[in-house]
């Protein structure tokens, strides 16, 4: 995952690999830590860099549009509250993507 350095106005940019230290941090720089926990965080780098490997794209380091296209919830419970009466994060899989699997309940979802 690359972070962009841009220059002045139609200046030159310069492109930045990150780490996932630096990924996790990058919310906390714009103060963006509470959009997903620590360890949801780390879970999203590691989301976004297997889409970079699978599809051969590159993605660019946007904390901002990250937390409008994804969100965290701590359960099952607290995503019906915000999508209605789903049953179960199998169903939740047939609309969107859902990366789960690294802490008990929580789970994060591409919005839809």
């Amino acid at each position: 995952m690359r972070k962009v350095h841009k220059g002045g106005v139609g200046g030159p940019t310069m492109k930045e690999t990150v780490n996932e230290y630096q990924f996790v941090s990058a919310f906390d720089d714009m103060n963006r830590s509470e959009a997903f926990s620590r360890t949801g965080r780390f879970a999203l780098y590691e989301y976004l860099t297997d889409l970079e490997e699978d599809c051969g794209i590159e993605l660019e380091l946007d904390v901002i549009a990250i937390c409008c296209e994804f969100t965290e919830f701590e359960n099952l419970e607290e995503f019906q509250e915000s999508y209605g009466d789903w049953e179960t994060i199998e169903e939740i899989e047939t609309q969107t993507t859902v990366i789960g699997g690294y802490d008990e309940d929580r789970f994060i979802i591409r919005d839809f």
